[in-house]
């Protein structure tokens, strides 16, 4: 048994490691056996050993060294200072006319306050917790019973549908039936008399044969005349010409509504407030209408810190955004106290292309670099889309939960949109009508950033920045193009149109930052220009707004963000 680690045995001297401990170095928290204390305490000469009896170990005080007086210990503490000084900070021209306590009292005072808050953090808040965590469990073990319940309400209805379905197929095929084997029977009725007619006419041919063939003329002459004959059979039968029914099936895409809907789900807050309030509003719901100001205004500024330049902002709430810039570090930060919260690096090192927030709250960003398509949560960053030959730019999350990415090809000739479901590639959009690129290549230099950003807006168009067309693409759901906007003139400087960041509102506004002329376009969901927001922007290049319809630009040189309040 090792004397040193069992529990059975006494503590041993941490120095000779045979010897009983019976004093303890509380400088240094050494236990030691009285042999061992000189030596200690020549091993170290710089510091001041405080060696007592090991009963006592920790009486000692240890005083913080001045920050300003080399090796001198802290025993006051200047009130108006609010940290701890030596005796000869006490003659400095920096603390005249200050306040001071004895340490040690400050350090009762902390330590009362601090077992103070120790106790209602063990005997208040902490079981607190524990109720609201056993409440939060028992609503998820009933969350699943009910949405089980649910599940098997919508499985028992398809099943009676599938028996309606069968029902009502078993009964048209019967229909079918009945009408075949009417109209077989009608033809087989026409085919009969048909058949008799032929029968007749090859009656009448061997009797004319027979009497041909005779001398017996009287045979000849009781022939029928012929001319009555033949003029019998030249009058044909009527042509019959069976017409089908034709089944004219309903679009399944109707079937959704017949079948039945799902409500919207929510998480609310109850009164007691222990739970974030998180509703889902519904896609459905029309927002109030609301005006434009007559002059947009600046509501805060956010100075973001990076080192290089800023290109990107995305809302995660109305008091939170996620901003990226040149370089590896996206960075959430609180809107009204300007403070950052969290910071993620990528993986590649390299910058994030675009940024992104999902209807769950969880950031995406693009990597033109790795090629890949990524998303954050809890910190950890996932890979969703793996490119090959393309390299993704823009990026946005739709309203059914889908990405859409902008990318170029490897050899910068084509540039097109991809809507993806997970990593599942569901839509391609690169050609018009006439088979014409939508959006134009990334063969000219790209000067400040990467080329096309993209949105969803909320008649579900798809709208691109072109920054090398110089103009704003939108397209329905279905990839068909609806307009190209091209600028207004007269612009604040009187520059080309320089379409970067992009975004929409509420309103199904389409928001683009014009970083040549250091504005904002504002255009309605058909292209027409509505008016300029410029309140003193510089470069302005990233867009996004929050639910309050606030507009955030990101700034690209002097990397701050603006909060605009622009609607009424």
């Amino acid at each position: 048994m090792d004397s040193r680690t069992s529990a059975q045995d006494v503590m041993r001297c941490d120095l000779c490691e045979t010897a009983v401990v019976q004093m303890h170095c509380d400088t240094c928290f050494v236990n030691l056996c009285i042999a061992c204390v000189g030596k200690h305490m020549i091993s170290d000469e710089s510091k001041d050993h405080k060696v007592v009896k090991f009963q006592a170990r920790k009486s000692t005080p240890l005083y913080p060294l001045c920050t300003s007086h080399n090796k001198q210990q802290c025993i006051l503490y200047c009130k108006q200072c609010e940290f701890s000084v030596c005796t000869e900070c006490l003659t400095s021209d920096q603390h005249l006319g200050h306040n001071f306590s004895d340490i040690l009292k400050v350090v009762d005072e902390i330590k009362d306050k601090i077992i103070k808050e120790q106790i209602e953090l063990h005997e208040t808040i902490y079981p607190t917790y524990q109720d609201i965590a056993s409440d939060v469990q028992n609503k998820m073990s009933q969350l699943e019973k009910e949405y089980g319940d649910l599940s098997t309400a919508i499985t028992k209805h398809g099943e009676d549908w599938h028996r309606e379905i069968d029902k009502l197929v078993k009964k048209l095929k019967a229909k079918v039936d009945e009408m075949k084997n009417t109209q077989l029977q009608t033809l087989q009725k026409h085919l009969d008399e048909i058949n008799k007619k032929m029968s007749d006419i090859k009656d009448e041919i061997d009797s004319i044969e027979m009497a041909i063939d005779t001398n017996d003329m009287s045979k000849l002459f009781s022939i029928t005349p012929m001319a009555s004959v033949i003029n019998l059979y030249r009058n044909l039968p009527q042509k019959l010409v069976p017409i089908l029914p034709k089944f004219i099936p309903r679009k399944i895409q109707e079937l959704g509504k017949l079948f039945g809907t799902l409500s919207s789900s929510s998480l609310t807050s109850d009164k007691h407030g222990y739970s974030m309030k998180t509703t889902q509003k519904s896609p459905e719901a029309a927002p109030p209408v609301k005006q434009l100001l007559d002059e947009p205004e600046t509501v805060t500024t956010i100075d973001t810190g990076y080192k290089s330049y800023l290109y990107n902002v995305a809302c995660l709430s109305d008091e939170e955004i996620w901003t990226s810039g040149f370089d590896s570090t996206m960075k959430l930060y609180n809107i009204n106290q300007g403070s950052l919260l969290k910071s993620i690096t990528i993986k590649s090192g390299y910058k994030p292309s675009d940024i992104a927030v999902t209807k769950s709250g969880d950031l995406v960003y693009t990597d033109y670099l790795d090629r890949t398509v990524n998303i954050v949560k809890n910190e950890k960053i996932e890979e969703v889309i793996r490119l090959q030959n393309w390299r993704p730019e823009g990026v946005c999350s739709t309203s059914s939960g889908d990405f859409l990415v902008i990318m170029d090809s490897d050899d910068n000739t084509q540039t097109k949109v991809v809507c993806y479901s997970g990593s599942t590639e569901k839509q391609t959009i690169q050609f018009d009508d006439k088979n014409k690129p939508l959006y134009s290549s990334g063969l000219y230099v790209r000067y400040i950033t990467t080329s096309d950003y993209i949105t969803e807006n909320r008649n579900l168009d798809i709208c691109v920045s072109d920054w090398g067309a110089r103009a704003v693409v939108v397209v329905n759901q279905a990839g068909k193009l609806r307009f190209r906007y091209t600028g207004h003139t007269p612009a604040p400087k009187n520059k080309s149109f320089s379409p970067v960041g992009i975004t929409t509102d509420s309103q199904s506004h389409i928001l683009t930052a014009d970083y040549n002329n250091d504005c904002v376009h504002i255009i309605d969901q058909d292209g027409q220009f509505l008016r300029y927001i410029d309140c003193g922007l510089s470069e302005p290049i990233g867009l996004c707004t929050d639910t309050n319809v606030n507009l955030f630009v990101a700034q690209y040189g002097n990397r701050q963000v603006k909060k605009i309040k622009y609607l009424k």
